[in-house]
């Protein structure tokens, strides 16, 4: 069947892999599966995709490679016949506000050439066009298309002197550096209240430019400028990497409003001057891109028709994969990692390059079945083209359309790291492996539980919702869905404001792992298990931190070495004094019950439970660990090593025990198995059961059907949804033709051969 050759992998050991052999069909859509954790990530990313792009990396020159990303060695015996790898990462595009739809796309560079070529009157070249180039950015806003003003009342207080801490805005305080820039300044009186402020001093303390200080007192630092607190605020924190730091700070003082002079344009006046068929940039801007497309449709200059043709070609595979709703002004920052990994396959899609092989993370993110049918038909064209195609994924309408399904298993964490069956889908249905027997099961509906009580959101007019009413239940399983862009999420942010009652927000951010984070730090339970080692053997708790004074001397408490070998991969190996167990000898001479503090680390979590049973505050957390099924990470496992899923239900677990809360979950089946998905749903009744509501936005079917209530948005995304279509028990909107989730139910209840 497959007679164009393979990608032949030997011996791979990467993370938990165990020795594994494989051949990959090439031209073909190969489908990992198997349970969250179970080595998936580890054969397809950390061996396959890294190899490729590191064996890439070295023909460059030795000075370029320095400047390219580093991929390290894969722990693998040798991988034949790979090709170029391309991955397509479930990654948001980074936060920078000048970056939008249309300029990430290559599309904003094509639309200044068309206007500067056939635009009337003609007011400069392409530069002339660009928000983010001195030529075109409107002065005011410097091309952001906002200005930001601080609230100076928020910013002091009054009553106070500077001695006092009359700048109360966070990182002012008094004795922080900051402050110091005022007090040792000799330009006020450090124990005067700011209300006797002159207008002059009050101006000099908050308004004041960047200047030099004359007869400057002498602790004033020798080459410092003094700056008023606004104007420093916008300079050093507003838009910098600090302000991640200071958001709520910053969200109580910073007003943002559109820029006065250009009205969220982002352009000078006379750039707005020059139309194409009585139409401006900036309005071509603000359309969505199936009005885009007809924008351009109807531009007969015969002087433009190379530059529109290259449009339409980028424009049409964004439409062709379901984001023609997307605005070409929409900010890159606000694009969800779904709407970001089909960017991407549009933009693969254009390209004329072929013997690709083209890594997918779990393209069904964020995607309902109805966007999955545009998905599934953009990946068969890629591989028409003549690539390979390699997918991590659990949604089944994608399992069945791959050409050869790998099961990685059986089990997760140590107990995977095997492959359990290769073959193709039909051959998957048929065989005993774990994901093919789930494949075959239909889904059941519950009885619906009542509701204790709803809330009433009338006229909701936010972002694509217009007049929208919604009523939602609490004390129940509520799910929202509807297709990307359909206006789920901006319903649950209008139900954030008027939520009366404590809830517990559980979205997809990160959980800012580094290589020191680990299981037992992210639920604090390493300071209880220090404590327990420092009592049992009389010594100080700090022994047995390897931040600290138990940290081996060599490796500084990572475990590993890292040597940096200039324009080549920076070499990780186990720390040659502990053999990657963190800490000094000293350390590791104390025991509890017969172990070390190593030996404790490497545990996996379900036997740290037993091991840590009679102390409660750490058996607890490790019993919620068990719940939301992760009791097969070692409690000393980097954080860095977690997949999507694993890091969504370990936020979970932190959140776990309460009562009388409503949580809102998003998509918490992201990188989810079949098989977990199942325990996810017993820990959902739980929690119901606790007299918890629950709000998931969710599309994934299994979840749908165990919901109590389901309100499903749409039709479609931007400005073709927002609309409630459905309200009711997910089983009756089987029935319902408007409803795409109560379609998708139904047909996936048919027979599982056909899914594809």
């Amino acid at each position: 069947m497959f007679e164009h050759g393979f990608i032949e992998v030997h011996n791979a050991n990467q993370n938990n892999l165990q020795h594994v052999n494989i051949k990959v069909p090439k031209y073909a859509i190969s489908v990992f599966v198997g349970r969250s954790g179970s080595g998936k990530s580890s054969l397809v990313f950390d061996t396959i995709a890294a190899e490729s792009r590191r064996e890439l990396n070295e023909t460059f020159p030795s000075f370029t490679q320095q400047y390219l990303p580093k991929y390290g060695q894969p722990d693998v015996g040798s991988i034949d016949h790979l090709p170029v790898a391309i991955v397509v990462e479930q990654k948001r595009i980074g936060k920078n506000a000048r970056s939008t739809l249309a300029t990430y796309t290559g599309i904003y560079s094509l639309l200044r050439l068309l206007f500067s070529r056939i635009g009337k009157p003609f007011i400069g070249y392409s530069d002339t066009f660009s928000f983010n180039l001195p030529q075109g950015m409107c002065q005011t806003c410097q091309g952001l298309g906002y200005v930001d003003d601080i609230d100076v009342k928020k910013l002091i207080d009054p009553n106070k002197s500077l001695n006092e801490g009359a700048i109360t805005f966070v990182s002012f305080g008094p004795d922080t550096w900051r402050w110091r820039r005022y007090a040792y300044s000799g330009l006020f009186d450090n124990d005067k209240p700011l209300r006797d402020y002159t207008p002059e001093e009050m101006k000099l303390l908050l308004y004041a430019p960047q200047q030099t200080l004359k007869h400057a007192p002498a602790k004033w630092p020798r080459t410092a400028l003094y700056e008023g607190v606004v104007p420093r605020i916008k300079r050093s924190i507003i838009g910098k990497k600090e302000a991640e730091h200071h958001k709520a700070a910053l969200a109580e003082i910073v007003t943002r409003k559109p820029c006065p002079a250009c009205h969220g344009t982002r352009l000078r006046p006379e750039v707005l001057t020059c139309l194409i068929n009585q139409t401006n940039i900036a309005q071509v801007l603000k359309m969505d891109l199936v009005n885009v497309r007809e924008f351009l449709k109807k531009i007969q200059v015969p002087l433009a028709q190379d530059v529109i043709r290259e449009l339409l070609r980028k424009i049409d595979a964004l439409i062709d994969i379901g984001l023609g709703y997307l605005s070409l002004d929409r900010p890159t920052e606000t694009l969800s990692g779904g709407e970001t990994q089909r960017i991407k396959i549009a933009k693969f899609l254009t390209s004329a390059l072929v013997d690709m092989v083209y890594i997918l993370d779990e393209p069904s993110v964020g995607l309902h079945p109805h966007d999955i049918e545009l998905i599934k038909r953009a990946l068969v064209r890629l591989k028409q083209k003549g690539n390979t195609i390699l997918i991590v994924e659990h949604n089944p309408a994608l399992i069945a359309l791959g050409d050869y399904i790998v099961e990685v298993g059986p089990g997760a964490g140590t107990t995977g790291g095997q492959i359990t069956f290769t073959g193709t889908y039909p051959q998957l249905l048929a065989s005993q492996a774990l994901t093919g027997r789930l494949l075959k099961q239909r889904l059941t509906f519950r009885k619906p539980r009542p509701a204790k009580t709803t809330l009433d959101l009338p006229h909701i007019h936010r972002h694509n919702l217009k007049d929208v009413h919604a009523v939602i239940p609490l004390g129940i399983e509520t799910v929202i869905s509807g297709v990307a862009g359909s206006g789920k999420s901006t319903l649950v942010s209008a139900l954030r404001d008027h939520l009366t009652v404590p809830y517990i927000d559980l979205a997809q951010t990160d959980i800012g792992a580094n290589i020191r984070s680990t299981p037992a730090t992210y639920l604090k339970i390493l300071d209880p298990i220090r404590k327990v080692f420092a009592h049992a053997n009389h010594v100080g708790s700090s022994w047995f931190s390897y931040n600290g004074r138990g940290a081996c001397p060599r490796c500084k408490g990572k475990g590993v070495t890292i040597t940096n070998m200039a324009f080549m991969d920076p070499v990780v190996s186990v720390c040659e004094q502990c053999h990657g167990r963190r800490y000094n000898d000293q350390a590791l001479s104390y025991t509890y019950h017969g172990q070390n503090i190593a030996d404790v680390l490497q545990m996996p979590i379900a036997k740290a439970q037993t091991f840590f049973a009679e102390t409660s505050e750490i058996a607890k957390p490790l019993r919620n660990m068990a719940r939301v099924g992760l009791d097969y990470l070692t409690l000393g496992q980097p954080l860095t090593t977690l997949s999507g899923g694993e890091k969504q239900r370990l936020k979970l677990a932190v959140e776990l025990n309460r009562t009388g809360e409503v949580y809102l979950l998003d998509e918490p089946t992201a990188g989810l198995h079949l098989q977990d998905i199942t325990k996810l749903l017993r820990l959902f009744d739980d929690l119901v059961a606790a007299g918890n509501s629950l709000i998931i936005v969710e599309h994934n079917l299994q979840v749908i059907s165990q919901a109590d209530w389901l309100i499903d948005m749409g039709p479609d995304a931007g400005i073709y949804g927002g609309r409630i279509l459905y309200a009711g028990t997910p089983e009756a909107s089987m029935q319902v033709k408007q409803s795409r989730t109560g379609q998708a139910l139904r047909q996936y209840n048919e027979a599982p051969e056909r899914r594809a």
